[in-house]
C-alpha cells in the first residue's frame, strides 16, 4: 500500500517539475527568440517524465 502512495507522490512531483520546465521552455521561446531551444527543453522534458515514472511503476 505505501509503495502505491510513494508512486503517486512521485508521479505528482515530476508532473510539477515538467510544467515548470514547460513554462522555462515558453520563456524561452517567447523572449529569447530561441524556438530550438525551448522545442527541446519540452521534448526532453515529456520524456524524461514519462520514461522515469514508467520505470518507476515497473520496478
Amino acid at each position: 500500500m505505501t509503495s502505491i502512495i510513494y508512486n503517486l507522490i512521485f508521479l505528482l512531483l515530476t508532473i510539477f517539475i515538467l510544467l515548470k520546465a514547460i513554462g522555462y521552455a515558453i520563456y524561452e521561446i517567447k523572449e529569447l527568440k530561441n524556438k530550438i531551444g525551448g522545442i527541446s527543453v519540452i521534448s526532453f522534458s515529456i520524456l524524461v517524465t514519462m520514461f522515469v515514472n514508467i520505470m518507476m511503476w515497473i520496478r
